[in-house]
């Protein structure tokens, strides 16, 4: 296990992710039980769930809540689909799956609120609709920066996935840690065990198969 405190914490954040990540994916199978192409939306799940996540914690929502708006925006985006209201020539999938978003979004603010009035007995404190405000407002663009942002991100993860799948697990560390994580050749050297030659070779190797995605 690596000693360096920041990358332990990397893994043990990724870890907890991931714990939240496979019980909101089950309980949304459960939800898509009867419908016929679970498979397909699985799928969808794990492309995109992190996109959703990310968009949606950076606008203001708790974790718990974010994987709620995971959860309900996919299925959402299922039952549209399910009747074809999705048009394409009416927008980008981008631009769609975004609004889906941030829809799912305000309604988990707007439940908060709710539910923070029924504790206090205040139904008046329009402070706790400031986030709402921002992300609802036709004339800001918040949401729309915050989903280009994790938007470019979530494509260039995928893209990096399927070369880890196409090439060896060695040389995919190496092109990781020296490209992604942008070490210098000397530490990945002495971390990784490998001559400097395997450095420039996996980057070269790797980064060619990027470069096709």
């Amino acid at each position: 296990m690596s000693g360096d405190p920041e990358e332990n914490k990397s893994e043990e954040k990724d870890e907890g992710l991931n714990q939240a990540f496979a019980k909101t994916r089950k309980s949304l199978i459960a939800r898509l039980d009867n419908w016929e192409d679970q498979k397909t939306w699985d799928e969808f799940y794990q492309t995109y769930w992190r996109l959703i996540y990310s968009v949606a914690v950076k606008s203001g929502l708790r974790s718990d809540e974010a994987f709620d708006c995971v959860q309900e925006t996919i299925l959402s985006i299922a039952k549209q689909s399910k009747k074809n209201l999705y048009d394409p020539e009416q927008g980008s999938f981008k631009t769609w799956l975004m609004n889906m978003t941030r829809w799912r979004i305000n309604d988990q603010f707007r439940k908060r609120k709710k539910d923070t009035a029924m504790l206090t007995g205040d139904w008046q404190d329009d402070r706790k609709t400031a986030v709402i405000d921002r992300v609802e407002d036709p004339n800001g663009d918040l949401l729309s920066r915050l989903w280009n942002v994790e938007w470019k991100k979530n494509v260039a993860e995928a893209a990096l996935a399927r070369v880890k799948a196409a090439v060896s697990p060695k040389q995919y560390q190496i092109f990781d840690c020296y490209v992604v994580k942008q070490w210098d050749a000397k530490k990945v050297q002495e971390r990784l065990n490998v001559s400097m030659a395997q450095v420039y070779l996996a980057k070269h190797r790797v980064g060619a198969v990027l470069k096709r995605e």
